[in-house]
């Protein structure tokens, strides 16, 4: 899997720091979406764990997990559907605990986008407004500019069934935006669309969404998806937030071995901390040692992991000059992907080790294949040393 990469957003909160502990409490600005120590529990499930975010006033921000970590649930509690069992939900200084839903100034896309089949499309993104008792001309304007936003004026006399994908998924985001909700909550939103219109919906719904300005929350299992629109991402495991920071920061500096397994794919090793000082640490593990350029300010013979992106690794025919982080393997399998191969070493520990190489050069000369043996190398800023 190549590393995600994340699209260059215009919001406001690029200058926020990533939270390891679930808070961002360097920012100096009050957040616009406080969440505290909350906590729901389903009789002795505790779906959400205490978690504490805060969120900046139009930052797109993604709660990212597999199924069953809590993301939803919390996404809920958010829109009004389930109650806290404990803890704090404010939205620009207003507490929103015990606020009903159809109160609170938030919005919510479902993941199946819920448009009414027997009404056009402008009578869909119109159907909240006239709940609400806006005016005839009101409404009219306010669902041509949705229109011309999400670029479907053409479409407003179609039926849902005679709309694409991700021209259906557009329709819903309008209506979500239409009555201009404070806090805009996206469930799975692009999970019903294929891989290639996936990607080119992701550029759509960011461009849409930073040109209103809305404050975004968006839950996905998608790691590319969260990479790609959120300016900054929330890891989940079992309820809690394991790690919080700018897409970047989850992928390169994971802060423990979960967030490195799960955000992409990595090469793990265990081992025992050899050398601690101040610019380097030496770890010993059983199939090299590794020289990592930082310190960590660990204890002599505590167990760490060493963490190795498969892209940082390089791979020879010739044994390299260095004496740690090197391995020699055999390839026992490889995948030609276009752009990148990917090769699998089988190392002497039994280790399979992954590396990933670019096909920059359209007939290059270096061609391994199954069965060669060949040594894999990194530099010394290519790890992460990981001790929980």
């Amino acid at each position: 899997m190549a590393p995600p990469s994340s699209i260059t957003k215009k919001t406001n909160s690029g200058a926020a720091p990533a939270a390891m502990s679930g808070t961002n409490a360097g920012t100096t600005a009050a957040p616009f979406l406080l969440i505290k120590n909350l906590i729901k529990e389903f009789g002795d499930v505790r779906a959400v764990n205490d978690v504490s975010i805060s969120i900046n006033k139009g930052e797109i921000f993604a709660l990212l997990g597999s199924s069953g970590c809590g993301k939803s649930t919390l996404l809920r509690m958010l829109a009004g559907f389930e109650s806290p069992t404990s803890g704090q939900i404010s939205l620009g200084g207003q507490d929103m605990v015990g606020v009903a839903p159809y109160h609170r100034p938030i919005n919510m896309m479902f993941q199946s986008y819920a448009l009414f089949p027997h009404l056009s499309v402008w009578d869909n993104i119109a159907f909240g407004l006239r709940r609400d008792g806006m005016v005839s001309d009101e409404i009219a304007q306010r669902v041509e500019d949705m229109l011309a936003l999400v670029q479907l004026k053409a479409y407003g006399k179609r039926k849902p069934h005679q709309l694409s994908g991700g021209q259906q998924q557009r329709v819903a985001l309008a209506r979500s935006l239409a009555k201009r909700p404070q806090l805009l909550l996206l469930d799975e939103p692009l999970a019903a669309l294929d891989k290639k219109l996936r990607e080119k919906t992701q550029l759509e719904l960011v461009n849409i969404i930073e040109q209103v300005g809305v404050t975004c929350v968006m839950v996905t299992h998608d790691q590319e998806e969260a990479m790609s629109m959120a300016s900054r991402i929330a890891v989940m495991s079992e309820g809690c937030i394991m790690q919080i920071g700018k897409p970047e920061e989850i992928y390169e500096t994971p802060d423990c071995r979960f967030v490195a397994d799960f955000i992409g794919s990595v090469n793990m090793f265990a081992g025992t901390l050899e050398e601690d000082e101040a610019d380097h640490v030496v770890i010993d593990t059983q199939e090299c040692k590794h020289y990592v350029g930082h310190g960590i300010t660990g204890t002599l013979g505590m167990a760490v992991s060493v963490a190795i992106r498969p892209e940082k690794i390089s791979i020879s025919f010739d044994k390299p000059v260095q004496t740690m982080n090197v391995v020699l393997g055999e390839i026992v399998e490889l995948a030609y992907l276009g752009s990148y191969t990917v090769y699998h070493l089988k190392l002497a520990s039994g280790m399979l080790l992954k590396a990933t190489v670019s096909n920059i050069v359209r007939h290059g000369a270096f061609h391994p294949k199954w069965g060669d043996k060949v040594f894999a190398s990194w530099t010394d800023d290519a790890m992460i040393v990981l001790t929980r």
